[in-house]
């Protein structure tokens, strides 16, 4: 199982990527555990805002492509709906 997921970052910018476990990828970026990404490093705090769960990687990475290519009123429309 993976989950896409979307964080909204300090500075507004919104961030979107998959993982297999969310619970620590989310350590990661709010730099409690080693291994965070380097674009919400220097955008810290974050803010989950969306997340939905995908079943396989090949369906998650193809479903992070469709996320990431929306404009930002598109995810934010996204993200509203949950």
């Amino acid at each position: 199982m993976y989950s896409l997921y979307i964080l909204k970052c300090s500075d507004n910018t919104l961030y979107t990527w998959i993982t297999n476990n969310l619970e620590k990828r989310l350590k990661m970026h709010a730099g409690e555990i080693p291994g965070w990404a380097k674009y919400t490093r220097a955008r810290l705090p974050v803010e989950l805002v969306y997340s939905e769960e995908v079943w396989d990687r090949s369906e998650a990475t193809k479903r992070e492509l469709q996320v990431k290519k929306l404009s930002r009123e598109k995810k934010l429309e996204l993200i509203s709906r949950v």
